[in-house]
């Protein structure tokens, strides 16, 4: 979707360092840009913080953005920072309600890309319903960053049927996955290393707090755990959970969900899709007695048409996680010794 809103004229076209931090560009900047493009009853007060009532069980979370590119297909870096810290709270069984953001932004850094950044996290607030309310930006020297570093905090409160721990994970819990897999990492590689192949393989990235609550309203307790494989992949949130619960985890290739595009290149760079990263999707361990009726309702939601049970949680070999290949033969899957694809987050 391209995003439309005019860029506020300003005398400048590029990110210079201001006169201290209360420079006279970083006040442009915030006032016609930031503070007038996320405005709310929160950010308008430009206060040091915001003040604000929640009641009930709340979660937190903070995560810092560093991806390099900062474009990329089906994506940017600001999306990605309000997504990923949206769908944090959402594995923790919350409903996201506010969010900080904080840049890091180095000199140079085109205006223009700026302000596409900024219409990403607008629309991508709106889409996951939060509100920014507080944040801070920071001008660094030319070379000392890329371009833009994002951190952003989030909290939300508590679904009230959500109980969500690895402590709940039971022998017979099927996983659940709710979309195809390594689309992000393999678009973020592509484009850093300027492959090019027959069709463009996009970041899945999405916000999943809307469909995650769908799934605490009709099931409740019965999802004993959600987790988003973003860094690592699928195989390391099932070596995680298997190490921390010691419990087995078996698994089948041939439910594994991977786009055709996706799983070609991943063949052609030597690259297990099990341990390339992913934005928008999760994994959910469910009761097996409610695990077809969530995918079921899984499937008719706009981010799970290709979801799918790819395994189960077993008492046989504790902390292993065990692939049954296509071809009927089975192997160790261990916890990726390094990182395949850094700065994909």
């Amino acid at each position: 979707m391209e995003l439309q809103c005019p860029m506020p004229q300003l005398d400048f076209e590029v990110i210079t360092l201001g006169h201290g931090s209360g420079g006279l560009l970083t006040n442009k900047l915030l006032e016609t840009g930031v503070f007038d493009l996320l405005k709310n009853e929160y950010l308008d007060q430009h206060h040091d913080g915001a003040t604000f009532t929640l009641q009930g069980p709340l979660a937190f979370s903070t995560d810092s953005y560093v991806v390099s590119p900062i474009f990329f297909p089906g994506g940017n870096i600001g999306e990605l920072a309000v997504n990923g810290t949206v769908n944090d709270l959402a594995m923790c069984g919350a409903i996201p309600r506010y969010l900080s953001l904080a840049f890091i932004l180095e000199e140079g850094l085109m205006m223009q890309d700026f302000w596409k950044i900024l219409l990403s996290i607008k629309f991508a607030a709106e889409r996951a319903g939060v509100q920014i309310v507080t944040g801070d930006t920071k001008v660094v020297e030319r070379g000392k960053g890329d371009k833009i570093f994002i951190n952003t905090s989030g909290i939300g409160t508590l679904h009230p049927q959500a109980q969500i721990s690895k402590s709940r994970v039971q022998v017979g819990d099927r996983i659940l996955i709710s979309g195809n897999i390594a689309a992000h990492g393999i678009a973020i590689l592509s484009l850093r290393q300027g492959l090019q192949f027959d069709s463009e393989i996009q970041s899945d990235t999405v916000n999943l707090n809307h469909t995650v609550a769908r799934l605490l309203d009709q099931f409740g307790e019965k999802i004993h755990l959600l987790h988003d494989p973003t860094r690592g992949g699928v195989a390391t949130v099932l070596n995680e959970m298997a190490r921390d619960t010691r419990l087995g985890v078996e698994i089948w290739q041939k439910q594994l969900p991977v786009a055709e595009d996706v799983y070609g290149a991943c063949e052609l760079l030597g690259l297990d899709p099990l341990y390339v990263a992913n934005e928008g999707i999760f994994m959910a361990f469910v009761a097996p007695e409610v695990a077809d009726a969530a995918l079921e309702m899984l499937r008719a939601d706009e981010n799970g048409a290709e979801a799918t049970i790819i395994g189960e949680v077993v008492a046989a070999h504790p902390k292993q996680v065990i692939l049954h290949s296509s071809i009927g033969g089975k192997r160790v899957v261990n916890m990726p010794l390094g990182e395949q694809l850094p700065r994909i987050c």
